[in-house]
């Protein structure tokens, strides 16, 4: 038999924190979700220089030229943390706008400090 004082705080403690959250911690933990579902791991469990597969929505994309060459960025966001996805030699990818959810694969490095994956491979997810 299950007791209110197992159940009841609990409960009331969720209602209370999706209360009193901001929309961004709502966003994260929904995409955190999402990225468990999609089997991606987090970005803030993913290792420096292995594989990985990460799954979120994109904040930002810009074009940022690099001696001369065109180079996409994009900004993943996955309720944990933040991974930046370069293509290089693109100035523009179909589908690969601000907002839109997607999973991409690679091999993560450091860049400026920065979380980073170079020409990942990507999958569009449908907008939730």
């Amino acid at each position: 038999m299950v007791t209110s004082s197992e159940t009841g705080p609990g409960r009331f403690r969720r209602a209370l924190s999706r209360l009193t959250a901001d929309e961004d911690e709502l966003d994260g933990i929904g995409l955190k979700d999402d990225a468990a579902a999609a089997g991606a791991t987090h970005v803030n469990a993913c290792t420096i220089g292995a594989p990985v597969c990460v799954a979120g929505e994109l904040r930002a994309v810009v074009l940022r030229p690099r001696a001369g060459v065109p180079t996409l960025e994009a900004e993943l966001y996955d309720g944990t943390g933040t991974v930046t996805l370069i293509w290089l030699g693109r100035r523009r990818i179909r589908g690969i706008d601000a907002g839109r959810s997607l999973v991409a694969h690679g091999r993560l490095t450091r860049q400026d400090e920065r979380a980073t994956i170079y020409n990942p491979s990507y999958e569009l997810r449908a907008g939730v």
